[in-house]
């Protein structure tokens, strides 16, 4: 698998589940309870792991739905402009 996003934005982590499980594009969501070791301050970010056959277009559903212009603090893996 591969890392698409790393964010601490849980919205912007909730915005690209809905918009992967609706492209039915296989998703994990890593370090969602690690929230239990940090006291739920939220500094640890959560990842968002996709297959590697689906790399390509899950970074194409990102740009679609320009998410680039969001959290510049996040590591969004867009596919180049």
């Amino acid at each position: 698998m591969i890392e698409l996003v790393k964010s601490n934005d849980l919205v912007l982590i909730s915005f690209i589940e809905a918009l992967l499980k609706d492209a039915s594009i296989a998703f994990y969501t890593a370090d969602t309870h690690m929230s239990v070791l940090e006291g739920s301050i939220g500094i640890l970010p959560r990842r968002i792991l996709v297959e590697d056959a689906s790399h390509r277009r899950a970074q194409r559903l990102l740009v679609d739905a320009e998410l680039a212009a969001f959290g510049k603090n996040d590591r969004l893996h867009l596919l180049p402009q």
